[in-house]
């Protein structure tokens, strides 16, 4: 994860028998809501002086989903941000590169995630740091990456 002039850049990576695992099909780029039901990475931001933060998620079909909130789980509301999305895949590894607009970028402390769908439907919840019992994205100790 990166800041430039163009926003913040982010790359989710994925290893392993990628075989075993549901992935969307590559569609257009466009908005759609419950992505985390299946496989997506999601980014969420918050300024550390504030209980508002933003949630983007990024599909593997290059599909994507942002939305603001006024603190945890509250106030839910589509905001207008396309992000850039590409993907590819090379043997075990698939990578996830995206890029936010910096004008949507609401502070600097990061939680960065993903869901991961097996072919029975199995889904496993992965972040930089969980909260301790169930795993919970939104949650404010999730927001484990700092960045000036």
């Amino acid at each position: 994860m990166q800041r430039s002039a163009r926003g913040i850049e982010v790359r989710y990576t994925l290893t392993g028998d990628l075989d075993r695992l549901r992935m969307p099909e590559p569609s257009l780029p466009r908005f759609a809501d419950n992505l985390w039901q299946h496989t997506c990475f999601e980014l969420f931001v918050r300024d550390e002086r504030s209980d508002a933060y933003l949630e983007f998620n990024f599909a593997p079909s290059g599909e994507w989903a942002a939305y603001a909130f006024d603190a945890y789980r509250e106030g839910m509301r589509r905001i207008d941000a396309t992000p850039r999305i590409a993907c590819s895949r090379s043997g075990d590894a698939f990578v996830l590169d995206a890029m936010v607009p910096a004008q949507m970028i609401a502070g600097a402390d990061f939680a960065l995630s993903a869901v991961v769908e097996e072919l029975d439907g199995t889904l496993s919840y992965w972040a930089l740091r969980h909260p301790s019992g169930k795993p919970d994205f939104h949650h404010r100790d999730a927001f484990a990456l700092h960045l000036p």
